[in-house]
């Protein structure tokens, strides 16, 4: 089973999520980052432009790409191994509709992409909360927080086998 974490970080509104930068690592070591060229950076509002926009780097670094490319390369960082993928990510379902959208509609998923990213916080909250990494210098950057997930996750899975739980989620081939 491979594990990608990863964060995604946006713009939305209440209506509409448009994605604004997206960082995954897996657990070999591989990362993955891009900007959107394609954001409306006047749609952001104080806290984004702030903890966000102000972060990007300069728009002639090669990690600004279409959400065309953000899509093909995100997929092919997704599926460059064997077997299944798990995406997980800390309060998740924003991010998994932003990466959803990024091919359209649900149905549009390739099938090998999943369709659920797993939640870190909520696996966090299983586990009786202990005690995680503190947030980077860098927070709000979307590779750093893909980092920090990976960091989180270590954490929250030497708990859950220290519970035993591993043992439970074992008969279901995964954990």
């Amino acid at each position: 089973m491979a594990r990608i974490f990863y964060d995604c970080e946006f713009i939305e509104d209440g209506t509409t999520i448009e994605l604004v930068s997206l960082g995954a690592v897996d657990e070999a070591g591989r990362e993955f980052y891009a900007v959107s060229r394609q954001f409306d950076a006047m749609r952001a509002g104080p806290w984004v432009r702030k903890n966000v926009l102000d972060k990007l780097p300069s728009s002639s670094d090669p990690v600004w790409r279409s959400r065309l490319q953000i899509r093909e390369d995100f997929f092919a960082f997704v599926t460059a191994g064997d077997g299944e993928v798990e995406l997980w990510a800390w309060n998740a379902p924003y991010d998994h509709v932003v990466i959803a959208q990024l091919w359209g509609a649900m149905p549009d998923l390739p099938r090998a992409l999943p369709r659920f990213t797993r939640d870190l916080r909520q696996r966090w909250d299983d586990v009786g909360r202990p005690a995680l990494p503190a947030a980077p210098d860098d927070a709000h950057d979307a590779l750093a927080d893909a980092r920090h997930n990976l960091r989180k996750w270590e954490v929250i899975d030497a708990r859950w086998h220290e519970l035993g739980m591993a043992d439970v989620e074992g008969r279901a081939g995964r954990h």
